[in-house]
C-alpha cells in the first residue's frame, strides 16, 4: 500500500450453506486477526470482474464464474500503524471446483510463498459482539441487504 494513495479493489464473497469463504489477516500493531473476502488489486485497463477472476486464479489456482456486481465500498483504515484507503467493488460468484467446497481452508499462494489462509466462516459470526471484523467496512451491511 503506497502512503497517500487511494487502491481500487475487486473482491468476491464465495458462499456456503450460510459460510462465505474470507482470507485470515493480521493487524501487529492492533494486536488484531481480521477477515475479508478474496480478491486484490485492480490493474489499469481491468475491469473489477477481470481482476476477481485474475486474482482467483494467480492466488488459488481456482476459476470463479457466474460473478455479480454487487456495490462499491470506500475504505478508509488504519492497518500494522499505516493509513489506508480503498475503494472495493464487491462481487458475489462461484468457485467452479465444487471440491473447494468441501475443504475448510484453503491456500493462498503466490508461487512458493503463502500469501493467506482462506477459511468457510460462517457469516454470522461477523455479528457476534467482539468478533474479528470483515472487512471492508460496509461489507456485512451490503451482504444483509442481499438477503
Amino acid at each position: 500500500m503506497k502512503p497517500g494513495k487511494v487502491r481500487p479493489l475487486a473482491v468476491c464473497v464465495f458462499r456456503r450453506d450460510g459460510r462465505i469463504l474470507v482470507a485470515e489477516g493480521y493487524d501487529r500493531v492492533k494486536r488484531q486477526t481480521f477477515y475479508r473476502p478474496l480478491g486484490g488489486g485492480i490493474a489499469f485497463g481491468e475491469t473489477g470482474a477481470q481482476t476477481v477472476i485474475r486474482e482467483i486464479r494467480e492466488e488459488i489456482g481456482a476459476e470463479a464464474a457466474e460473478l455479480r456486481y454487487l456495490g462499491t465500498l470506500e475504505n478508509i483504515f488504519t492497518y500494522d500503524g499505516q493509513p489506508g484507503h480503498e475503494i472495493v467493488r464487491v462481487y458475489d460468484g462461484v468457485l467452479t471446483d465444487e471440491a473447494l467446497y468441501q475443504r475448510e481452508t484453503i491456500e493462498g499462494r503466490d508461487g512458493d510463498e503463502l500469501l493467506f489462509v482462506a477459511r468457510w466462516l460462517p457469516l454470522d459470526d461477523f455479528r457476534r459482539p467482539g468478533a474479528p471484523p470483515l472487512y471492508p467496512d460496509g461489507l456485512l451491511a451490503l451482504l444483509d441487504e442481499e438477503t
